[in-house]
């Protein structure tokens, strides 16, 4: 493990200097890596891995769109394509990526091919850190591991394709064969990692909660449309409002800072744009942590959790979470996103 300093505190990481492709594919030689489900994380996973050398096989449902499209992407059904039951009875390692609401659903049928030394690996720790809540309890002779790429599967798979790779937090919560380690960190430079950071599940699913709601989701689209409204209330255009909201933070300043850092970017803005942000970022801050603070706390006491499993179980909850995409999707702020993006050179 490299010993890294962040801001003055230390951790212990894996890198692909230290841990390299071929260390991995070695681990990882007499391995069945059965990845179950093709929806989010599941493609850009198996395909990096597919690419990569390794031995995998997909498990999915068979007449769904999934399915096709996993026989598009080149799973031959039969051969490297099965139905869920088959692919974990052939896996030794059993990548359990369905959504948290599917793993509730399809954990009965999944749980009796957990054989002895087999390992079962999330990328999210919501199933095992909310067992009690989920019933997702796994027997005690199986490794259960975890690495959680920081972005989408899309993200995975696109960073791949370039010759990047994207963090990656991993977690052991059962080590049943004194191997659980090495398969873990074999599996994370396998997808594609860039670099491996240690948690564990509860850590990883709080921060991931706490992350998906906040900076990374729902807090961002809260404060550009916040902002949106005020330019438009003050009778700026929508092409004006959207490319001082969105265009320019997403295609401009995100790259920046993305580069090297915040401070990075303040320096090369205007000296009016840096005295600004400096000036202001003190009662964003204010006026934003305390709902951070509050919504860590309906995190860790599970109500996110509980919220996420009560509503996902209900028979209507796709027909209704198209609604809701559906109005964020017409909303005025995101149809003038649509215009805008195809008046990009890219798309001329």
């Amino acid at each position: 493990m490299a010993e890294m300093n962040f801001g003055g505190v230390v951790e212990q990481v894996a890198t692909r200097e230290e841990f390299p492709l071929e260390k991995a594919r070695e681990v990882l030689k007499n391995e069945t890596i059965a990845v179950i489900g093709y929806g989010v994380q599941g493609p850009g996973q198996a395909l990096n891995l597919r690419d990569n050398g390794f031995n995998v096989i997909i498990g999915q449902r068979k007449g769904g769109k999934t399915w096709d499209k996993a026989v598009a992407d080149g799973w031959v059904p039969g051969e490297t394509l099965f139905e869920i039951e088959e692919a974990a009875e052939k896996g030794t390692i059993i990548q359990y990526l369905l959504s948290d609401a599917a793993q509730i659903e399809v954990w009965p049928r999944l749980k009796p091919y957990l054989t002895t030394g087999k390992a079962l690996y999330f990328s999210h720790g919501f199933g095992i850190t909310f067992k009690e809540r989920t019933g997702i309890i796994p027997p005690a002779d199986v490794d259960v591991i975890l690495v959680a790429p920081k972005g989408s599967g899309t993200s995975l798979r696109r960073m791949f394709l370039e010759g990047r790779g994207l963090n990656s937090s991993y977690a052991i919560f059962q080590d049943a064969t004194g191997r659980a380690k090495e398969r873990t960190i074999a599996l994370g430079i396998g997808v594609g990692s860039g670099y491996l950071f240690e948690t564990d599940f509860k850590k990883e699913v709080y921060s991931d909660l706490t992350g998906e709601r906040g900076t990374l989701m729902g807090a961002i689209q809260g404060i550009l449309l916040a902002q949106y409204e005020v330019l438009r209330e003050n009778g700026h255009s929508p092409s004006e409002a959207f490319n001082e909201t969105v265009e320019e933070l997403t295609q401009s300043l995100m790259p920046l800072f993305a580069e090297n850092g915040m401070d990075w970017m303040y320096a090369n803005c205007s000296t009016t744009a840096q005295r600004g942000a400096l000036d202001w970022m003190g009662p964003f801050h204010d006026a934003t942590k305390p709902v951070f603070e509050k919504l860590y706390k309906e995190v860790a006491v599970g109500n996110e959790a509980q919220r996420s499993i009560d509503t996902n179980s209900k028979p209507d909850y796709r027909e209704k979470l198209e609604e809701e995409l559906k109005a964020l999707r017409e909303s005025e702020m995101w149809r003038a996103g649509a215009v805008v993006r195809k008046l990009r050179p890219e798309n001329n």
